[in-house]
């Protein structure tokens, strides 16, 4: 009867309040791995409660974790959830009154932080005023921008990763990497002078100097680039 329903409904209740998330897959972070989120998102002896862990998610606002934009719990089940994590798009950094400033595609600072990320360049030529968060890099030239994303995604496009990205006055870049400097001149067959970098790049283990990229013709089938050892 009505003792028996009653006793099955808070059995079930008991079970669903004391059942624990076995398995968390994370997808969608570079920046952190799967066992950081799971610190992150579900922390100490109670995290990963699933009724505690579920009602979190739904009532209590998103936590807030450098370099991501937000983040979604899938529960497929009490036992298995997923956690999507929508990273921050970051295309360079510059340094700011002992910070580092990482700003986006469209120059909007986006985080700032006294880490330094890995594979993310300094930008160290950019004249600038006072930053506020999250504005745009207050620069004279709001179209380096546009220059500074072209660049990095044909870097990544062709995985290299870079240290530091320097622009002179007239908008050309010069990569440092490591001990190499690469002199890419302006903005033009950016794509062609990229891949002749990448197929340079095994030839350049272990050297130290610059290698001139500038005077790169695609028009030109079998190329020969400066490449000046440092003494």
């Amino acid at each position: 009867g009505i003792g028996i329903a009653l006793a099955v409904f808070l059995l079930g209740a008991i079970l669903f309040l004391t059942v624990r998330i076995q398995n968390i897959t994370v997808t969608g972070s570079e920046r952190y791995t799967a066992e950081e989120v799971e610190e992150l998102l579900f922390p100490g002896s109670w995290g990963k409660n699933a009724a505690g862990a579920y009602l979190n998610y739904r009532l209590k606002p998103h936590r807030q974790i450098p370099f991501v934009e937000d983040y979604r719990i899938v529960f497929h089940s009490p036992l298995d959830v997923e956690v999507i994590i929508y990273e921050k798009s970051i295309v360079g950094y510059v340094s700011y009154m002992s910070s580092y400033m990482y700003f986006d595609k469209d120059g909007i600072i986006v985080e700032s932080s006294s880490e330094q990320l890995p594979g993310v360049p300094v930008i160290p030529g950019l004249e600038f005023g006072h930053i506020v968060l999250p504005q745009p890099l207050p620069v004279a030239d709001q179209d380096i921008f546009g220059e500074i994303l072209n660049l990095t995604q044909v870097l990544n496009v062709s995985d290299i990763q870079v240290d530091k990205i320097n622009y002179n006055s007239y908008n050309e870049a010069e990569l440092v990497m490591g001990d190499i400097t690469v002199e890419l001149g302006n903005s033009d067959s950016l794509d062609g002078k990229i891949a002749e970098l990448h197929d340079i790049m095994t030839e350049l283990t272990g050297l130290s100097g610059t290698l001139y990229l500038d005077t790169y013709d695609e028009t030109n089938s079998s190329p020969t680039y400066r490449f000046v050892k440092k003494n």
